[in-house]
C-alpha cells in the first residue's frame, strides 16, 4: 500500500476528509447558564413547567368581567367598586367578587372570577371606584397559563446553537444548566530557531512569531479552547519530548505551523515520520504541503494536523480543513464558513491542477469581489485586510474579470 507523498497530492475534499476523521464528536457536560452561550446543545431540552406558569395581567389596570362593562364608553362610563390591588410577585390571591374590579399590576396573577384586565389609560385611575370608558372582550390583556409555552414540550432540539434568547427561555422554564458537547481542547505549537516571541528585540535572521497566536485565535473563534505552546526550538528530539509532556487526555488535537516542507531542518516532518503521522501534498494554493494522523507517543496518540509555515498558507489550511473539523465535533450544524456568489472585478490567472484560494474584498452591495494582494503566501499585511477567500476551482486557469466566483466569508 502506497503512502500519501507516493500516492501522489490528495485534493482538497481527500485531505479535508482525512482531518475530518481525525476528530470524533466531544463528549458531554453539563454547564451553567452564565457559560452556555456560543455552545452546543447535545440534547433535546423538555420544559418542566408552562409559560407563563400562571394566568397573569399584560398591562397596569384593573381585573373585571368582561360582561360587566359591556357598553362603557366616555358618555356613560361603567362604574365599579374597586376592592385592593395585586401587585406582581407572591401574593393572597382572592377571587374577584360579582360587580367588582381589582386594582392589578402587569405581571400580577389573575384573580379567580375575572376574565379580563382593563388598561389604566381606559378609566379615571380611581382607587376605591372607578370609571371604565370602553368595553373589553373576554380575555383582552391576559397572559394565559401555557399560551407561551406547554410543560412537557421541547424547548429547544439537540444541535441547538445556544444564544442569548435561547439561554434566556432555559432560565425561565427554569434550568441552571444545560447539556452541550465539549468543546475541543487544541494545543497550538509554532517551529523555527529564527522566532522570537513580540516585544523582545529582533538579531540579525530572527522574525516575530505570529502564527501561534493567529492560529489560537482562529480556534477560539471556531468554538474550541486553544493552549499556544512557546515555539519549539529546531530540535526533533526536544520537539518530542515537549509533545510527551504537554499532551494529556485533555487535548483533543495538535495543531502545528512550519516544519513540514521538502527542506533540509524540517523537525516537524522528522520528528513525527514514522510515527502516525502522514505528510504530503495537497492540490491547492496556498498551503500545498500538509499533513494528518494521530502522532504516538509511547503508551498514547493523538490527533495532529501540521500546517505550512507561511502564514498565509498556514491560516487558509486551516479555514479549509481544521476549522469544519473541530466545528463538526463540537457539534454545530454550521461547520464551514458561509458561501456566497458574486463577479470577479478584475481577472487572473490560475496554476493549472491546483484549487486556489485568494484572498479577497467583498462589495456586497455591488455584488463583486477584488483580489486583495497577490498569491504570495507569505503577505500577512494584505491577509488581515481581507474578509472573503475566492475559492477557484482546479480546472480554471484563466479567470476573466466579471466571472462568476465563490466566495468564503471570514468575517461572517
Amino acid at each position: 500500500m502506497s503512502t500519501w507523498s507516493e500516492s501522489g497530492p490528495r485534493s482538497v475534499d481527500e485531505h479535508r476528509a482525512a482531518v475530518a476523521a481525525l476528530l470524533p464528536a466531544t463528549g458531554v457536560e453539563r454547564v451553567g447558564l452564565e457559560e452556555a452561550g456560543g455552545r452546543v446543545l447535545a440534547e433535546d431540552l423538555v420544559s418542566a413547567i408552562s409559560l407563563p406558569p400562571f394566568d397573569n395581567s399584560a398591562m397596569d389596570g384593573y381585573a373585571v368581567r368582561a360582561a360587566e362593562i359591556d357598553g362603557a364608553s366616555e358618555e356613560k362610563p361603567a362604574e365599579l367598586p374597586v376592592e385592593g390591588v395585586i401587585p406582581a410577585g407572591p401574593t393572597e390571591l382572592t377571587p374577584l367578587a360579582p360587580g367588582t374590579a381589582t386594582r392589578i399590576m402587569t405581571g400580577a396573577p389573575v384573580p379567580g372570577g375575572a376574565d379580563a384586565v382593563v388598561p389604566v389609560e381606559w378609566t379615571d385611575g380611581g382607587i376605591e371606584r372607578v370609571a371604565i370608558t370602553r368595553p373589553a372582550e373576554p380575555g383582552a390583556h391576559i397572559r394565559w397559563v401555557g399560551g407561551d409555552v406547554v410543560a412537557g414540550s421541547v424547548l429547544l432540539p439537540a444541535g441547538t446553537v445556544l444564544r442569548a434568547p435561547q439561554v434566556a427561555l432555559a432560565a425561565a422554564c427554569g434550568h441552571p444548566d444545560l447539556p452541550v458537547h465539549r468543546r475541543p481542547h487544541v494545543l497550538v505549537l509554532s517551529t523555527g530557531s529564527e522566532l522570537v516571541a513580540p516585544g523582545d528585540p529582533l538579531a540579525p535572521g530572527q522574525i516575530y512569531e505570529s502564527n501561534g497566536t493567529m492560529l489560537a485565535a482562529a480556534v477560539r473563534e471556531a468554538g474550541a479552547t486553544a493552549e499556544k505552546l512557546a515555539f519549539v526550538p529546531d530540535d526533533v528530539e526536544q520537539f518530542r519530548a515537549v509533545l510527551a509532556d504537554k499532551v494529556s487526555d485533555g487535548v483533543d488535537l495538535v495543531i502545528t505551523s512550519g516544519g513540514v516542507s521538502a527542506g533540509a531542518f524540517e523537525v516537524v516532518k522528522d520528528a513525527m515520520t514514522g510515527h502516525g503521522v502522514e505528510f504530503g501534498k495537497v492540490a491547492m494554493q496556498p498551503g500545498g504541503p500538509q499533513g494528518c494522523g494521530r502522532l504516538e507517543l509511547g503508551d498514547r496518540s493523538v490527533a495532529v494536523v501540521t500546517l505550512p509555515g507561511n502564514p498565509v498558507s498556514s491560516m487558509v489550511s486551516f479555514e479549509v480543513f481544521v476549522r469544519p473539523a473541530l466545528r463538526a465535533a463540537a457539534g454545530y450544524p454550521d461547520i464551514d464558513l458561509p458561501r456566497v456568489s458574486a463577479r470577479l472585478d478584475g481577472g487572473f490567472t490560475s496554476i493549472p491542477g491546483k484549487r486556489q484560494f485568494r484572498r479577497g474584498v467583498l462589495d456586497a452591495t455591488a455584488g463583486t469581489v477584488s483580489e486583495i494582494g497577490t498569491p504570495a503566501s507569505h503577505l500577512i499585511g494584505a491577509l488581515a485586510q481581507a474578509d472573503c477567500l475566492i475559492d477557484i476551482p482546479a480546472d480554471d486557469v484563466e479567470v476573466a474579470d466579471g466571472s462568476a466566483v465563490t466566495v468564503w466569508l471570514l468575517d461572517a
